[in-house]
């Protein structure tokens, strides 16, 4: 019996994307509801409703673990979701699965937040702050430094097989320049950047809603993603 597709509410950002390719890895039937972020639309009472956190992306599955419809956010938790349901780039011995779950945690904790505020403070912040610009610009390239260490002895991030951890940290890397990163002073994390982006489910998933996206430009757009809106009580 055919599955039934996933309803994914998303944007095409790295933490959307995450949810996007891992989808086309496992070959997962899907339908894109599209959440602009820049309109608000994060913040409605549908979309409150499976994601309480008001973050993109957040998925529905008809057919969850019991065979009830299930709604997951966090983009992590959802990737672990649909490695669990597809017994994908997980893998299921003890040793090589924690060293997989450590990876991932490493990008929702470290290189996701940190990522997002070089980006911010070098891109969006409405004023210069040398302090914040160079705080999160040298703690990217301590991060690219230790993902580039690791794949100095690795092929992929969690060890000799592609995972979730792989899937997790690519799209964080797409806007590398936006972050003050020279790609090139990675030689390892390149190459292995290089090697996931050619990935045909990659090059799909990255490419769900692109069309949609543009740069954040109008007051706004950004009050929704950076002012009074985003610190409202719901």
């Amino acid at each position: 019996m055919p599955q039934a597709p996933i309803d994914v509410y998303t944007w095409p950002t790295p933490n959307g994307h995450k949810v996007h390719i891992m989808l086309e890895e496992c070959g997962l039937p899907y339908n894109v509801h599209p959440v602009d972020i820049g309109k608000g639309q994060q913040f409605e009472p549908d979309f409150l409703a499976i994601s309480p956190n008001n973050k993109i992306p957040a998925i529905t599955d008809p057919e969850g673990p019991d065979g009830k419809p299930i709604s997951l956010f966090e983009s992590g938790a959802i990737l672990v979701y649909l490695a669990g349901k597809t017994g994908k780039f997980l893998p299921e011995g003890e040793r090589a699965r924690y060293e997989v779950l450590q990876w991932l945690m490493f990008q929702m904790g470290g290189v996701g937040p940190m990522l997002g505020q070089a980006h911010h403070f070098r891109m969006y912040a409405p004023e210069k702050i040398g302090y914040a610009i160079d705080r999160y610009s040298n703690e990217a390239k301590r991060l690219y430094g230790v993902i580039d260490k690791r794949l100095s002895g690795n092929a992929f991030i969690a060890g000799d097989s592609y995972s979730i951890a792989d899937i997790a940290i690519f799209p964080w890397l797409r806007s590398w320049e936006n972050q003050g990163i020279v790609l090139q002073e990675y030689p390892h994390l390149k190459k292995w950047f290089d090697l996931i982006a050619k990935r045909p489910a990659v090059e799909r998933g990255v490419k769900v809603l692109a069309e949609l996206r543009k740069p954040i430009r109008t007051d706004e757009e950004k009050e929704m993603l950076f002012g009074k809106t985003q610190y409202a009580k719901r």
